[in-house]
């Protein structure tokens, strides 16, 4: 099954993307792998997990955020996300209070939509941190690497 038919098959629509809002790509080809530049979860979603936004609500805005990573590459990949041979190491950065530790939980959102759409092409390595800040007092940004195919 394809990846367009996997989205399909779960609802999921991809988000249009907004322009960087700095002098940056939203991703760079270096040989077979591909780097997405550091995501949030759309417009709107501003705040501190831990300071009124709840682990479960960190949780959906990774998954949001995946979804735009997964937009991003479709993007850069002119349209064929079956390209993508692994995402091989996703970092996630979550704002959050200074004594919050459950950064993991929250960034699962975006793992956990990785594998349902890409299956085991989804598995990565990860990096959950926290953030005493981040642009725009998003509550989440997320960057991944992948390996693809031609």
């Amino acid at each position: 099954m394809s990846i367009e038919q996997r989205l399909t098959e779960l609802k999921l629509t991809l988000p249009a993307l907004s322009d960087p809002i700095g002098t940056y790509v939203q991703a760079k080809q270096v040989g077979n792998l591909l780097y997405l530049s550091g995501k949030g979860p759309g417009a709107g979603v501003k705040g501190k997990i831990g300071a009124g936004m709840t682990i479960e609500d960190g949780y959906k805005h990774a998954r949001a955020t995946g979804l735009v990573l997964i937009a991003v590459m479709k993007q850069a990949l002119d349209g064929d996300l079956d390209r993508v041979t692994d995402i091989v190491k996703v970092l996630g950065m979550v704002n959050a209070v200074p004594d919050f530790g459950d950064q993991p939980k929250v960034i699962n959102g975006c793992s956990d939509l990785f594998v349902a759409v890409l299956g085991e092409r989804g598995r990565h390595a990860r990096s959950a941190v926290g953030m005493g800040s981040l642009p725009m007092n998003i509550s989440v940004e997320i960057e991944a690497v992948l390996r693809i195919h031609d």
